[in-house]
């Protein structure tokens, strides 16, 4: 017996990294030292930083792989991953500098691997970040067939004299919130429960992947799910670079509002949102009608067509929103900063 009887194709493996160096190679920066195929991957600081810090992010794409591997679109999940991570680091005020992947499978498949792989790339390129190196690992009889897992993990740097740690944010300042373009990466197992015994308006329970619901869209379901992450890096370092006065950033992910918005706070705040101060889109209200989600648990899993959240100066949110407007950022005031323990009220229940 050898390798290849036991499920992994080492041969497969050389030839896929041979595949995805062109695209790897796409996303260099001037700080990346030596070239993909190493044991590590090697990275300068930027110059110009007086006292640089280094700030780290990992996340994955959950079950919204699932939607992916189900119905053969690829080519977007490798975006959210990226996505995942650098939102996260930008919240500090950082610049994302490099990214790693790890993709795991049960059986190599070159082609379906390959459009993950270039979904990786355009998230890099979308962040402004080197894809660095990552892993793929073939794992025959822990991955059942077509099935894959991705994992990633991001490095950026900031001043240390410009961090967002929440000691910026004062009481009266007020929210903004920059429009997500749909679900995310975030509560696709309640998405798929719906999909699958959702109630339909002639009566019916549950949905096709490759159905079009007149109320979402002219696509797919598959396509109005998979529907990639945004990338908000580039607009917000712009404004940062640009003196806008931003005191906190937050990463709207799983738990939704709620959860996400506190991250960005001092001690003793609260956050008040204005209840319909931005548009909730169709898909959470498809959601909400097939699956008979309450709106409260709607709040408390989704971003509800918000992915990302400024703190602002009260007397600097026109400023900030005309500059996002300019910059073709949909962007709302949504609420403001008061005194509290850490809540966000101002939602349903």
């Amino acid at each position: 017996m050898d390798y290849r009887d036991a499920g992994v194709d080492v041969e497969a493996g050389r030839g896929f990294v041979q595949r995805i160096r062109s695209l790897v190679d796409s996303t260099r920066r001037p700080e990346v030292l030596g070239s993909l195929g190493g044991f590590s991957g090697l990275c300068e600081l930027p110059t110009g930083y007086r006292e640089p810090v280094l700030v780290s992010g990992t996340d994955g794409v959950g079950t919204k792989l699932k939607i992916a591997q189900v119905t053969q679109r690829h080519s977007t999940v490798g975006i959210d991953l990226v996505a995942m991570c650098v939102n996260d680091i930008l919240t500090s005020g950082a610049e994302p500098l490099f990214f790693l992947d790890y993709l795991a499978t049960g059986k190599l498949e070159p082609a379906a691997l390959a459009e993950v792989v270039e979904g990786i790339v355009s998230g890099c390129h979308q962040a402004g970040c080197a894809l660095l190196g990552g892993e793929t690992a073939e794992m025959p009889g822990f991955y059942g067939p077509g099935e894959y897992d991705l994992a990633g993990f991001c490095v950026g740097v900031v001043e240390k004299s410009q961090i967002l740690d929440g000691s910026q944010v004062e009481v009266g300042d007020r929210v903004i919130g920059l429009a997500s373009s749909g679900l995310h990466s975030n509560g696709f197992s309640l998405v798929r429960k719906v999909v699958a015994e959702g109630q339909r308006p002639d009566g019916g329970t549950g949905y096709r992947w490759d159905e079009v619901v007149p109320t979402l869209s002219d696509l797919s379901l598959a396509e109005v799910l998979l529907t990639p992450t945004r990338i908000y890096v580039e607009p917000v370092l712009k404004a940062c670079q640009e003196g806008l006065a931003i005191h906190g950033m937050a990463h709207i992910t799983g738990g939704g509002l709620p959860e996400n918005l506190p991250r960005c706070l001092g001690p003793d705040q609260s956050i008040h949102l204005q209840a319909g101060s931005w548009p909730v889109l169709p898909v959470f209200n498809w959601l909400a009608e097939a699956g008979e989600v309450p709106e409260g648990a709607l709040y408390n899993t989704f971003n509800m067509g918000l992915g990302f959240a400024l703190v602002v100066p009260a007397n600097h949110v026109d400023q900030t929103l005309a500059w996002l407007a300019k910059h073709q950022v949909a962007a709302y005031a949504i609420g403001e900063v008061v005194a509290g323990s850490g809540q966000v009220m101002g939602l349903a229940d």
